[in-house]
């Protein structure tokens, strides 16, 4: 997400970074930049001016021009104007009330409002261990209800049983006594889309208020529809009392307006964004790490949370154990791809990390990855404990039973031994504990400096494996493994 607006400021940045003074000349020249950047990626008019003014007015003060880093000066202003205009704080549901916390979810057909009841009914279920009861009320799209019974299976919450021929405000009143005589701590309640706002619409939402009296009104809008997304919220809210909004295909959207604009023009927060198809790709909104992602600055906190929930704790701490021998089979390298896809895929990590926007924007597929994970799979217990075994015979049995080529199995073989050569370098150095220590003082590049000249581990390899957990290495020529 974000990816035209985050490179169109990260070259106004660089030249601004690449100067040792900056005039008041060289600022405003740079923010007529961002102002155009920032149209380009669909914000408002009005937002658009109003930040570039306010930032404006920070950036030609003397404590800027005169700074011996006026460059970094710049780009922190930017950074907090970003955070302020996005909301400042996460905001968070309020739902620690007598329950059941009823949370009702409004927007237009097509928005993807059904499919993000599950994705936070299952994360109130699986991260704040909530019993949540949901309930379809749309009666007019054909199957509606079926759909969230079903993908209320998928996501191990339940859902009020279905009974024909009854109104909205019937079913929210029956499943608001069914949440409280069956102790549900919360009732999510899919209210029915239309095509665009109509009376019609708002009348329904306002007696399903009525009878319901929710805790939270969240508003689901599509943020691909850039500034229709704003206009659609501007719509609900003038309508009903609305506590948040949650944007959904936010991992589609490279422009961003949508986002940027939101609680500028509506008021409300941006409660969630919606990362992916999967019922578990839904993110809380964090308008610091949002900023930061923005910047080119990464978001190493929403990283590492990700991979808390991600990775299992046991798989780690033995892999962690081998490492510190010096130690790194093909079984550990796999279960490193298995943390990685569940993790939400290269490109997806790489731009939480920080510096890493190339990596984000190379040419891999992350079907690379599974072509990784067939090769090895067609490998014997034998082979991938001890690799060197794997004779040309065998390279092709492994070819074959996964569908690559023996030039991929030997790319893969290659990518191994760099890592476990990195592995045996690393313990030479005095393990983890001593890079650990060195990364402290010297940050990455120091880190780095002492696995291989140049900073760089062997092959051309990003980043630091099993370094405080699961590693992401990824040898240059990787993205060969993947066909477009």
């Amino acid at each position: 997400m974000f990816e035209s607006l985050s490179d169109r400021l990260g070259g106004v940045f660089d030249k601004l970074r690449g100067r040792g003074a900056l005039s008041e000349a060289d600022v405003r020249s740079a923010m007529r930049e961002v102002r155009v950047a920032l149209l380009e990626a669909d914000v408002a008019l009005p937002v658009a001016r109003d930040f570039v003014d306010q930032i404006t007015e920070k950036a030609v003060g003397q404590d800027v021009v005169r700074s011996i880093t006026p460059g970094q000066m710049v780009v922190k202003i930017v950074n907090d104007a970003l955070v302020e205009m996005l909301g400042s704080e996460t905001s968070e549901l309020q739902i620690d009330v007598t329950p059941p916390a009823v949370i009702m979810m409004v927007g237009l057909q097509g928005s993807g409002k059904t499919t993000t009841t599950a994705k936070l009914a299952k994360r109130l279920t699986s991260r704040d261990r909530k019993r949540v009861l949901m309930a379809s009320l749309d009666v007019a799209r054909p199957a509606a209800q079926e759909q969230l019974a079903v993908l209320g299976r998928q996501a191990g919450v339940d859902t009020l049983p279905i009974v024909a021929g009854q109104t909205p405000v019937q079913i929210a009143e029956r499943a608001l006594q069914s949440a409280k005589l069956q102790g549900y701590d919360v009732l999510m309640l899919d209210t029915a889309g239309r095509l665009h706002v109509d009376d019609a619409l708002m009348g329904e939402m306002k007696a399903v208020a009525a009878a319901s009296r929710p805790t939270e009104t969240l508003l689901v809008v599509d943020s691909l529809t850039g500034q229709d997304a704003v206009n659609v919220a501007k719509g609900f809210g003038g309508e009903v009392e609305l506590s948040g909004v949650i944007l959904t295909r936010m991992d589609g959207d490279a422009r961003g307006g949508a986002a940027l604009s939101m609680r500028a023009v509506t008021g409300k927060p941006i409660k969630f964004a919606g990362t992916g198809e999967a019922l578990d790709a839904l993110e809380a909104f964090h308008p610091s790490r949002v900023a930061g992602r923005i910047l080119g600055m990464g978001d190493v906190v929403s990283l590492v949370e990700r991979a808390a929930e991600s990775v299992k704790m046991e798989d780690a701490e033995a892999l962690a154990a081998k490492m510190a021998k010096g130690k790194f089979d093909l079984d550990d390298l796999r279960m490193q791809i298995a943390q990685m896809q569940r993790m939400g895929g290269l490109g997806a990590l790489a731009g939480m990390m920080p510096g890493m926007k190339g990596i984000a924007k190379a040419p891999v597929d992350d079907k690379a990855l599974g072509r990784l994970e067939a090769m090895m799979s067609s490998m014997t217990a034998k082979e991938r404990a001890r690799p060197e075994v794997i004779n040309a015979k065998r390279k092709i049995r492994v070819a074959k039973g996964s569908g690559t080529t023996v030039q991929e199995v030997n790319k893969l073989l290659k990518m191994h031994q760099e890592m476990a050569n990195a592995m045996k370098r690393l313990k030479k150095m005095g393990g983890f504990g001593k890079l650990a220590a060195i990364f402290n003082k010297g940050g990455l590049e120091g880190a780095l400096g002492g696995l291989a000249p140049g900073g760089q581990l062997p092959g051309g390899a990003t980043g630091l494996p099993g370094l405080g957990g699961p590693g992401f290495n990824l040898p240059s020529g990787f993205d060969k493994f993947s066909k477009k």
